[in-house]
């Protein structure tokens, strides 16, 4: 069947995956993409033969202009909602873009959706796991509480609970995703795995937040890219208003990370480095998808040290595309005894 797909943050990491993924599956599938094209969003992320084809419209613009989103929406089926500033540390340099686009777009968003649920068929929110801070048990559920640890979650989980009053309020056809940490090619230079692989590329440190052990649950945009296909199809009524985790299950530090990738790029002498650690930091996250495998009977299907191995070729061969971001790698933060340190 035709179906004409909006997805906002379109030229960002995720979302750009997700769409090439998509319109190569779907060739009777349309596509608008939104992005305002910030320091996160590159139109070289789109596969040129989707930049040159009838079926993908591009619109530069905002989240937050209302007018706009209002007209989007109502030309679409399907609206998937990428569109956010996502990034850590960068919150706590300059936290109020956060709230403003993570939380005001969205409401923009759900506004829209709501004018046109008549012709809108599911409206998919693509949250995060920083909503729940550290883990309080070995597995988070969809049922952990929320509890942020920095502004970037505080401002993801207001957005996450606005879409679910949406749908207790307006009845809204909304789904919530909380995917845990996405990794792979066109990823931004300020996550920490492309960060790494680009540092023993430009003979530089690995620097690290603290001592490394915090732990982090880690899977390749590939296994985003089949969730969000499955939950486009998923029969409304099985979704509709639910939350759903995804991840890989397992939980690897970022010392273990950094130590990978070493070993992969035939590091001779180590190069990491240790900084102080950053405030807001999580400890422990783990993801338990046991409410989509059940429901949806999906499982992450890429091996963690195949994908990286994967990823530091990308990185080895698309210099172009990434060298543009060099200057954003690196974000200065204030610690609480007013040292001032980039991570």
């Amino acid at each position: 069947m035709n179906k004409h797909i909006l997805i906002t943050g379109a030229a960002g990491f995720i979302g750009s995956n997700i769409l090439n993924y998509l319109f190569s599956k779907y060739p009777k599938f349309s596509f608008t993409a939104l992005d305002a094209l910030t320091y996160a969003g590159n139109l070289k992320n789109i596969l040129p033969e989707i930049l040159s084809s009838p079926r993908f419209k591009f619109v530069y613009g905002d989240v937050r202009n209302t007018n706009l989103v209002d007209d989007l929406v109502g030309e679409s089926d399907i609206v998937i909602h990428f569109a956010a500033e996502t990034h850590v540390t960068r919150s706590i340099h300059d936290n109020i873009k956060f709230f403003d686009t993570d939380v005001l777009g969205t409401q923009a968003i759900a506004n829209a959706v709501y004018h046109h649920k008549k012709t809108v068929e599911r409206f998919l929110h693509i949250s995060t796991c920083e909503v729940y801070g550290t883990g309080l048990a070995k597995k988070m559920d969809e049922s952990h509480p929320l509890n942020p640890h920095s502004p970037y979650a505080a401002a993801k989980a207001g957005a996450d609970r606005l879409v679910y009053s949406y749908y207790l309020t307006y009845k809204i056809p909304a789904i919530i995703l909380r995917p845990f940490n996405v990794f792979g090619p066109r990823q931004h230079l300020e996550k920490v795995i492309p960060r790494f692989i680009t540092s023993i590329l430009l003979n530089e440190p690995l620097t690290i937040h603290g001592n490394g052990k915090a732990k982090r649950d880690f899977m390749h945009v590939s296994d985003v890219a089949t969730v969000i296909d499955l939950l486009v199809h998923a029969p409304l009524e099985k979704v509709a208003g639910e939350v759903f985790n995804i991840g890989s299950g397992k939980a690897v530090s970022v010392l273990q990370i950094a130590k990978s990738i070493e070993k992969h790029m035939k590091v001779s002498k180590s190069q990491i480095r240790f900084l102080k650690d950053r405030p807001g930091q999580v400890s422990t996250f783990r993801c338990d998808y046991s409410k989509i495998e059940k429901l949806l009977n999906w499982q992450p299907k890429k091996d963690f040290d195949k994908s990286l191995i994967e990823t530091i070729r990308w990185y080895k061969e698309n210099k172009d595309v990434w060298s543009e971001q060099l200057w954003l790698r690196k974000v200065s933060i204030s610690l609480p005894d007013g040292t001032v340190v980039y991570h």
